[in-house]
């Protein structure tokens, strides 16, 4: 175990798979809500409250110490077979897109036209292919890292780009909590690493709050998509008018 950290981690993280809140775990082990979510945002948990956590998530610290060595090596994107597989599905790669972002099996069954039984048998496949690890009473853990991302040239950006891009920029971009900004400028190799690691954290920010805010009542919320992107790229239009003897510079 590396750190104080990834054990408050992983125990959030079981504790979400489990479909257990602050509120029902202070119950369990007989403290005031506010304490367990103080505990967990200072870190500070002796030996036996970490015990009492285990307890309740039924589980022990071996069993906690493997499933952190196991997020420590999530990874970060599919093989070109697995994502082959997950396209070929449009109701799999739906399934597999709700659960990058964490919703719940009756979240998924609620609202969508998938039966009980279906969302099941989708949701073994992608366990079969590695995507997660499916658990008691339809519960699941990601096994893909924070960083994911789709093969930038394989099977589901493909399917992206032929079937979602038009659909997705066809908006105007100017309801309440929208905006989309296009900025051109030439910038060092380094810098160019720093700004994608900085979208790269953006886009987590994004799916944390995700989390954050499932427990906002629906009629205070709304689905958005953030879409991210940085490329050396110079608009076709724009190309066509360079000079024929100053080359297109690549980053």
């Amino acid at each position: 175990m590396n750190s104080a950290h990834e054990l408050v981690k992983a125990l959030k993280r079981e504790l979400k798979v489990a479909g257990i809140t602050y509120k029902d775990l202070a119950s369990r082990i007989g403290l005031a809500e506010s304490s367990v979510k103080r505990m967990f945002s200072a870190g500070d948990f002796s030996l036996s409250r970490i015990d009492d956590v285990l307890r309740v998530l039924k589980m022990d610290f071996a069993e906690l110490s493997r499933r952190i060595a196991n997020a420590q090596s999530l990874r970060r994107e599919l093989s070109l077979e697995q994502e082959r597989a997950v396209v070929a599905d449009p109701k799999l790669m739906l399934l597999a897109i709700c659960c990058i972002s964490h919703w719940t099996f009756e979240q998924m069954v609620a609202s969508y036209l998938i039966s009980e039984a279906e969302c099941i048998a989708y949701l073994l496949q992608l366990d079969q292919l590695g995507f997660i690890e499916l658990r008691p009473q339809n519960r699941y853990c990601l096994k893909v890292s924070n960083g994911f991302r789709w093969r930038p040239h394989g099977p589901v950006m493909a399917y992206f780009r032929k079937y979602v891009c038009d659909d997705y920029y066809s908006g105007g971009f100017d309801g309440e909590g929208e905006m989309m900004m296009v900025v051109h400028g030439e910038i060092s190799n380094a810098q160019a690493t720093h700004f994608v690691e900085r979208l790269q954290r953006l886009g987590q920010d994004f799916a944390q709050q995700h989390l954050t805010d499932q427990k906002v009542s629906d009629e205070h919320k709304r689905p958005y998509t953030l879409v991210i992107g940085m490329r050396s790229w110079l608009f076709a239009p724009f190309r066509e008018l360079k000079r024929p003897d100053v080359p297109i510079r690549k980053h």
